[in-house]
């Protein structure tokens, strides 16, 4: 699943258990796809949650770089609140939440508040919200 991404990690320690599941480690920053030290791991984090992570930031890359011209790597809600966007302007926030997996019983401002700290990061435009629906602005 992980053996053609390239991946960074300067701990050792990350860099066996990475290689232990058939990723393709490599030792520099320059070469990667994916740079581990930049994704902010919460331990502890089943082996599915972790590939699911580097997949994550391999896969969305693209879109990252063309939302901020750049690499930038995004904590796991604002990167699918990013993604989403990008693949799907023009979104009410209920839509936004049930693309999230956000279940419709559950009264939780997650969603909101990532929002509000993307705006907080990267500018109020990053975020636009027109007539109830979002999308994503420029920076």
């Amino acid at each position: 699943m992980l053996e053609n991404i390239k991946v960074y990690a300067s701990d050792t320690v990350w860099n066996h258990i990475l290689t232990d599941l058939g990723v393709n480690v490599v030792d520099s920053k320059n070469i990667a796809d994916v740079v581990f030290d930049d994704i902010k791991i919460k331990a502890p984090i089943s082996v599915t949650e972790l590939q699911s992570l580097i997949l994550s930031q391999f896969e969305n890359k693209d879109i990252i770089r063309a939302v901020f011209g750049r690499d930038v790597v995004l904590p796991k809600l604002q990167h699918k609140i990013i993604v989403i966007l990008y693949k799907n302007p023009n979104i009410t926030m209920h839509e936004l939440k049930d693309l999230i997996g956000v279940l419709p019983n559950v009264a939780t401002h997650a969603v909101e508040n990532a929002v509000y700290q993307l705006r907080k990061i990267y500018g109020c435009d990053i975020i636009q919200n027109i007539d109830g629906k979002y999308k994503i602005g420029r920076i």
